[in-house]
């Protein structure tokens, strides 16, 4: 497709010789946001893993930006970790934190340029903790590392985010804020933001499509249609709910409450 920006083939990844990825074939469209769901172990990291390059199948194909994903230009993909906002016990900055994607690539001695510092600052203005840019790390909330993390993943001026449980810890309200921060950087940036998530009430409000995973992809399409569909019983279970937070952030929309 030539909106296309990842794209998956009848693609198969194992782990030793236990199969986490069977026959799984899906696009992701630029400027889309896709959210993976799918319970505990079915394959929703290793899935990020293979869009990097990190896990490559041994069946099957991936294509990132039109290419392998080993020969995607640096900064052409920011990510998040899955538990990454663990207190630094450094006093490291939040400036510090989110610095660190542009010490990538550099020489060892090699200092910060005047375009760094720049892209830094307006990164933290992205994620709206310009405030806190002196801010030792570990004294933030869990919103506002994620935040923080965030912008790091973003100073390396991405075209696609991978974030792989990006709330986990966030009370729901703290979500939707997160959520809307989200919407705000896919609108202003241009990016395409995959999505990892076990929470589908939460992000079904503002993905453009959702993939139930389980080993294999059982639904892949809008969420409206995927609440529809049987696939979240093959997926979660017959005896799953889920829970639609919902404090007035319609999808697109913005919300009244504080920042996480």
């Amino acid at each position: 497709m030539e909106d296309a920006v990842i794209t998956l083939r009848n693609v198969w990844v194992r782990y030793n010789e236990s199969v986490i990825l069977e026959d799984v074939s899906l696009t992701v469209e630029r400027g889309e946001i896709l959210s993976i769901v799918g319970p505990n172990g079915s394959g929703k990291s290793t899935l990020l893993r293979a869009i990097m390059g990190f896990k490559p199948p041994f069946r099957g194909t991936v294509s990132v930006l039109g290419g392998e994903p080993q020969r995607v230009p640096r900064g052409s993909i920011g990510y998040l970790p899955q538990k990454s906002a663990d207190d630094f016990t450094m006093p490291v900055s939040v400036f510090d934190v989110v610095a660190m994607a542009r010490y990538a690539g550099k020489g060892f001695f090699e200092r910060l340029s005047g375009e760094d510092r720049a892209i830094i600052d307006r990164s933290l203005e992205a994620v709206e903790i310009a405030d806190l840019r002196k801010r030792h790390f570990g004294s933030l909330s869990g919103g506002q590392k994620q935040r923080a993390l965030i912008a790091r993943a973003i100073a390396v001026r991405p075209k696609i985010l991978l974030l792989d449980e990006p709330s986990t810890g966030l009370d729901a309200l703290a979500q939707d804020n997160f959520y809307q921060m989200l919407l705000s950087l896919r609108d202003s940036m241009g990016l395409t933001i995959v999505m990892v998530s076990h929470d589908i009430g939460a992000v079904s409000k503002i993905v453009d499509r959702l993939a139930c995973l389980k080993t294999r992809i059982h639904f892949h399409g809008s969420p409206t249609d995927c609440f529809a569909n049987k696939s979240l019983a093959d997926v979660f279970g017959k005896n799953m709910y889920y829970i639609n937070h919902d404090h007035g952030h319609g999808r697109g929309g913005h919300g009244n409450g504080d920042r996480p």
